[in-house]
Parts: C-alpha cells; sequence; structure tokens
C-alpha cells in the first residue's frame, strides 16, 4: 500500500493531536471549487475557499468562506476593523502565505494572519478545506480549524 503523502497542513495538524481526514483528487487547472465539491460528493456549502487580503492599513487577512459564495468585500473590512480590503494579486500568494493558488490553506501559512471564518461553518460537523497543494482537501471539524488557525466566525458573504 502506498504511502500518503503528507502536506505541511497535515503536519500541523498531526502536531497538534487535531483529528481529520484527508482527501486527495486529480486536480485540473480550470477546476471550480464547486466541481471540487462535486468530486468530493459533498454539498458546496460545507466545502470551503482561503482568500487573502490586504487592509487599507497595510494589515493581511484571510477569509475563509463556501466555495460557491463571493466574499463581500466590505464586510470582510467591518469585521477586520478596516476601512477596506482588497484581495491581494495572485503573484504575491505564494510568497506571502507558502502557498499556491488553488492550494492555499488556512493552516499553516508562513505567518499566521487574522483569518475569519463564515458564521455558516458551524452548522455543520465537518467542513473541507485546501489541505495546502492543489489536489488535496482535508475534512475536519470547524471548532477544530477555529482552534489551530484562531479564526473568528464573521457574516462575511
Amino acid at each position: 500500500m502506498a504511502k500518503e503523502e503528507k502536506t505541511n497542513v497535515m503536519r500541523v495538524l498531526d502536531g497538534k493531536k487535531i483529528a481529520y481526514e484527508s482527501h486527495a483528487y486529480e486536480p485540473d487547472a480550470t477546476m471550480s471549487g464547486e466541481e471540487i465539491a462535486g468530486i468530493l460528493g459533498e454539498d458546496p456549502q460545507k466545502v470551503f475557499k482561503t482568500l487573502v487580503t490586504q487592509g487599507k492599513s497595510g494589515q493581511y487577512y484571510v477569509f475563509v468562506v463556501p466555495v460557491k459564495e463571493e466574499l463581500n468585500l466590505k464586510k470582510a473590512a467591518s469585521a477586520a476593523s478596516e476601512k477596506s480590503v482588497s484581495m491581494i494579486k495572485q503573484k504575491e500568494l505564494l510568497p506571502l502565505t507558502g502557498y499556491v493558488h488553488g492550494g492555499c490553506s488556512p493552516i499553516g501559512m508562513k505567518k499566521q494572519f487574522k483569518t475569519f471564518i463564515h458564521e455558516s461553518a458551524e452548522a455543520f460537523d465537518r467542513i473541507f478545506v485546501s489541505a495546502g497543494k492543489v489536489g488535496y482537501q482535508i475534512e475536519l471539524a470547524p471548532t477544530d480549524l477555529i482552534s489551530v488557525t484562531g479564526c473568528s466566525l464573521a457574516d462575511i458573504i
């Protein structure tokens, strides 16, 4: 039996003794979050994407929202106590977080930024987020995601 490939996210969770289940799929560069939810056989409301923004103050923020939803920048700015926030450029993602587009996880970034997860996450026993590599997702309890990232629940969509 082949040994499962561990991502940095999985190593962080293992180190903190947080239970999770990993899921791998064959990635496609044009794949949407909703398509990934379909591959996983899951409700798109339970599969979350990680978005990185920069506030007017220069601070960076991470927002985790269901894949079929859009981040509301005004609500995001309000949650972060900023005048405004804007999405960072894709080329800034890897140097800033250590993750590539499509494989960005709120867990295990180079630096832990203030993180917010959409409040709908608390309605589920388990949710899915990127495992830190394209083609990999992890499934874990929202309370565990909150404890490992220190994120706050917020109305951000």
